[in-house]
Parts: C-alpha cells; sequence; structure tokens
C-alpha cells in the first residue's frame, strides 16, 4: 500500500510540473510603476538587485506619480515610484512612503537658447505667462513669443516644480502644454526653439539646463546643496512593505550598500 501510494503522489507531482508553464511555480516578480523621473533609477536597482540576491527581476513600469500612488493602493502593483512629497489629505491612507534618493528639477530650453541663469522672478513670470517673449528674458538667444510647457497634474515633477519654483500662490498658465512624461517634455523642448520646460536631471541630454538663482543646474550642485531645486525620491508600499517588496526596499535602503551608491550618485543624490 505504501509503494503504491508513493508512486500515486509521484504521477500526480509529475503531471502538474509537466502542465504548469516553466518558471511559474517560481517567486513572482515585484510589480512597480509610476513616476517617469524615478523609472531610470528602479530599472538600474531592480536589474541590481537581481543580480546581487538571484531573486527575480522586479517588473518596472512608468507613468506618473499619481499612478503609482493609485495602482500600488489599488492593489494593482507591490510598490509605487513617486517623484513628490506625501500630500496629507490627497494620498489614500494608509500608504508607506520610503525616501530612496533626491533628485535635481531643471528649467530647460532649447539647445539652441543658451539661457544660462533665471532668477526666481523671471522664473515665476515666465511661466505664470507675466511675461511671454524671450525679448524680456536677459540672456535669452532667442527671439518671439515663449512657448510654455507644463506636465500633466498628477506628475510628481509638475508637483515639485510648483512648490520649488512658484510657491503655493502661483500657478502655471493655462496656456502652457500638458506633457505625460519627462521623455515627452524633453522632446517637446528639443522641437520647439522657442520652447521651455522642466525635467529631471536624467532627463536634460540634448536641452539647454538653465540655472536658478546664479547656480548652474547639474548634479554637483544639487548634491552639494548650492542648487536649490532638489526633490526626493521614494517607493510607497500599501501598509509597511512585508515579504519580497520589504527585501527589496531593505536591500535599495540598507547604510553602505556599495552597489546602490554607485548606481543612485551616477545621476541622483545619495540619501545616507
Amino acid at each position: 500500500m505504501r509503494l503504491t501510494r508513493t508512486v500515486t503522489v509521484s504521477l500526480i507531482a509529475a503531471f502538474v510540473l509537466a502542465i504548469v508553464p516553466a518558471g511559474a511555480l517560481a517567486a513572482r516578480a515585484l510589480l512597480i510603476d509610476g513616476s517617469t523621473s524615478v523609472f531610470p533609477l528602479m530599472s538600474q536597482l531592480a536589474n541590481a538587485y537581481h543580480r546581487a540576491t538571484h531573486a527575480p527581476t522586479p517588473r518596472v513600469g512608468q507613468g506618473t506619480s499619481g499612478v503609482g500612488i493609485n495602482d500600488v493602493n489599488a492593489g494593482r502593483v507591490d510598490i509605487g515610484d513617486v517623484s513628490r512629497d506625501p500630500i496629507a489629505g490627497v494620498d489614500p491612507h494608509g500608504l508607506v512612503f520610503t525616501k530612496v534618493a533626491r533628485d535635481g528639477v531643471c528649467v530647460i530650453t532649447n539647445p539652441s537658447n543658451h539661457l544660462s541663469n533665471l532668477n526666481q522672478q523671471l522664473v515665476q513670470q515666465i511661466f505664470t505667462g507675466q511675461v511671454r517673449n524671450w525679448s524680456e528674458v536677459p540672456g535669452a538667444t532667442a527671439s518671439g513669443p515663449i512657448d510654455l510647457f507644463q506636465r500633466v497634474a498628477s506628475s510628481g515633477t509638475q508637483d515639485a516644480f510648483q512648490n520649488i519654483f512658484l510657491g503655493e500662490s502661483l500657478k502655471i498658465s493655462p496656456g502652457a502644454s500638458s506633457e505625460e512624461s519627462n521623455g515627452t517634455m524633453r522632446q517637446a523642448v528639443i522641437g520647439d526653439k522657442n520652447g521651455i520646460g522642466f525635467a529631471s536631471f536624467a532627463f536634460t541630454g540634448g536641452v539647454n539646463a538653465v540655472g536658478y538663482q546664479g547656480i548652474p543646474c547639474n548634479l554637483r550642485n544639487a548634491a552639494s546643496g548650492q542648487y536649490l531645486g532638489v526633490r526626493n525620491f521614494w517607493m510607497v508600499t500599501k501598509g509597511i512593505p512585508k515579504g519580497a517588496a520589504a527585501k527589496f526596499i531593505d536591500w535599495v535602503v540598507r547604510p553602505h550598500n556599495k552597489t546602490v551608491e554607485k548606481i543612485v550618485s551616477s545621476q541622483w543624490i545619495a540619501i545616507h
């Protein structure tokens, strides 16, 4: 009887293995989405995590910070990438924000417009629509009307730009064109000689990054604290991170993790 039972169990196990697709019995990969600003960093961290731990490579998508928050709250993903600080009374209750890095936001112009610096007053006047022609902007090499670009309302970069450069009382002109991502913002400004917008450090290739308050917008100045256009990157979970999500987050924020430090320092600012 014992032999029969053993053979039967073995046959059942073999049958299950035969009908289940390869890899289905392995651990599920973490699902992550959200901010396009965080996407380049998170993609590198996901691949490095897999190499370091042999855990399944987290699947990283992108949308906006609002998408990341909504998806993690609804249980569609395990982690939401968010590039703006928590907002009390707006973010769903019970979300846990874990800071993973800091990032700079640059005002950007078309590469043919060699504008080197803007003070806070001019940034505010340009983006609120009070100054509408490049002839009114000292140092601009463009001419004609200013074409404004902003991000969609759910964007963390939009929120960061609003808080850092404009403050609570001022709003970007309703005439500004709205872009879905950092990538489309960059392409829009590259394609418009009179364009001006703003983007994360990692998306300033091919455009002119404008200094702010006399300080060039670059990683070195942001890391030193001289450049003021800096915001936080977060990984967001619904409740305290557990299981695979907790392991990944703990690995990312672990002090003295040389792999993470090397990745972050390439284009972002470490939190340690």
